[in-house]
């Protein structure tokens, strides 16, 4: 660590490494358009320019390499001048359509353009004019005439995804952001290239026109795509007269995880959760009062108690697989995560995307719940009743003539909801709390609470219950029994960033 001053304020920072890494660090607000943390620096935007003492004119803060002693400024009168001609140049070309861009509240240009105030345009020639709709593939559409080629994208499919599908063709203020040989972006991470981008130039087609940003409120959350359950921020409005919607899942930093990035599946995953929050409860494939078909459910487990067996998913959190292993007690009953569904040989690659498409199978590991399919068939020869949760495979009841009622509950509706006596609708991914630990051995905390149109409970609120219980929250499961079962971790240290479980 070295001692630099930046503005008058002394710093204790790393040595030797590029001079913005420490200011954005250190919340130095530092303007910038082609470096970015996972990119580095290309220093073709001239943004980040600052005055260090004894340099005898401004230095690029993106190529500026770290000394003990550096005296900086980047508010000066001088440096403020130099960012606004920079600004000037960027905008000669630049489309005023802020109005209708989707970046608009969320755009770097506009915020460094109201940053330094240079309000009147000294243009006196025709602006260059490029094709403004530009479909390349892969939900990603371009606007030429927005683009300040900062090379983000064209350095995300060279160095991230190693397709190198982006490139920049012709020159001077013809110079354009292109796919080569008009060959259109396939690969599955291609949709990042829409958040890398600091203006409005690459937007992404599904969520294109559909809600401004400054509407949305963001989560935190994981997706469910996949074990590697990547942070998310999850953003959703609810419009006045209208249900809750979640309208797009963007990468939320996470250096232990999924870094800056997450995969096109994963981000498009958001419908299936705006699908599932309109399911209704069933008996018999009849739709029925909420709290009638809970009691209905209480009534027939109390029946057969000791002939149960509760089919769970391997994406169920912490404190609903531990809430289930309550009832496995209380109804003397005996409990699977045993499900081939969750694997897909095709899907995985070696970068975010995994061949288990469960959320949480280590969890099932830490609480002692058998994924073993003989010793489930075995169950399923002494059961009448099977309950099915966060799941929906009935086919695996195929020739087991003992089984007098199958049970599900889940926040998707059955494919086949005639099969099953009762149906009982639980919240979402999105619409609960709940502890997850990916593939890698990292927990994480998932918390988004987007709002359900129904009076649909949470799994946790229905064991509770079942078991004739008080309903505890997610936070208070997890101090009184979990954080024995981790390393003695705590609940707030989930919240702020991912914690390795070694033992498990």
């Amino acid at each position: 660590m070295v001692t630099i001053t930046v503005d008058g304020k002394e710093l204790k920072v790393k040595d030797d490494v590029m001079l913005i890494e420490e200011l954005l660090a250190n919340s130095i607000s530092i303007p910038h358009f082609c470096y970015h943390p996972a990119l580095g620096k290309d220093g073709n935007c001239r943004m980040c320019m600052v005055e260090i003492k004894g340099q005898k004119r401004p230095q690029i803060a993106c190529d500026t390499p770290i000394k003990d002693g550096m005296v900086i400024s980047t508010k000066s009168d001088s440096i403020q001048e130099v960012k606004r001609s920079i600004l000037e140049l960027e905008l000669i070309n630049h489309p005023v359509d802020c109005s209708v861009c989707d970046q608009s509240g969320e755009c770097s240009l506009q915020n460094y353009y109201m940053d330094v105030g240079l309000y009147e345009s000294r243009l006196s020639t025709t602006k260059v004019h490029s094709r403004k709709k530009v479909d390349l593939g892969a939900n990603v559409v371009l606007d030429q005439e927005r683009c300040v080629l900062c090379t983000r994208c064209v350095r995300f499919t060279k160095e991230i995804t190693k397709t190198r599908e982006l490139g920049i063709l012709n020159r001077t203020d013809h110079s354009v952001i292109a796919t080569f040989e008009d060959q259109p972006l396939t690969d599955p991470y291609a949709m990042n290239v829409v958040d890398l981008c600091p203006v409005g130039a690459l937007t992404s087609k599904d969520f294109r026109f559909n809600k401004r940003v400054w509407f949305l409120e963001p989560e935190e959350s994981i997706c469910n795509r996949c074990a590697k359950a990547c942070s998310i921020y999850v953003d959703h409005h609810k419009a006045k007269y209208e249900a809750d919607a979640i309208f797009r899942y963007r990468p939320r930093f996470n250096p232990k995880v999924n870094g800056y990035f997450i995969c096109d599946v994963g981000r498009l995953s958001y419908k299936i959760e705006n699908e599932n929050r309109l399911s209704v409860a069933l008996i018999n494939n009849e739709q029925n009062n909420y709290d009638e078909t809970s009691k209905e459910l209480k009534s027939l487990l109390a029946k057969h108690k000791s002939k149960i067996l509760f089919l769970i998913s391997p994406s169920l959190s912490l404190e609903e697989m531990l809430m289930i292993k309550k009832l496995e007690k209380f109804y003397d009953a005996q409990i699977s995560g045993y499900d081939v569904n969750e694997y897909d040989k095709d899907f995985g690659d070696d970068y975010l995307k995994c061949n288990d498409l469960s959320t949480n199978r280590r969890g099932l590991n830490l609480l002692n719940i058998d994924e073993n399919e003989n010793i489930l068939k075995e169950a399923l020869s002494g059961s009448e009743i099977v309950v099915f949760i966060g799941r929906d495979d009935i086919e695996i009841l195929d020739n087991y003539k003992n089984i007098q009622s199958q049970i599900c509950i889940s926040s998707s509706t059955p494919k086949n909801p005639q099969s099953y006596n009762i149906y009982l609708p639980v919240l979402t991914h999105t619409s609960k709390e709940g502890s997850y630990i990916n593939i890698d051995g990292y927990l994480q905390f998932s918390k988004a609470k987007v709002l359900s149109q129904n009076d649909t409970k949470n799994l946790i609120e229905v064991a509770s219950e079942l078991l004739d219980e008080k309903v505890l929250s997610c936070e208070q499961i997890y101090k009184d029994e979990l954080s024995k079962m981790v390393d003695n971790i705590t609940f707030n240290e989930i919240k702020i960033q991912s914690r390795k479980l070694s033992s498990i």
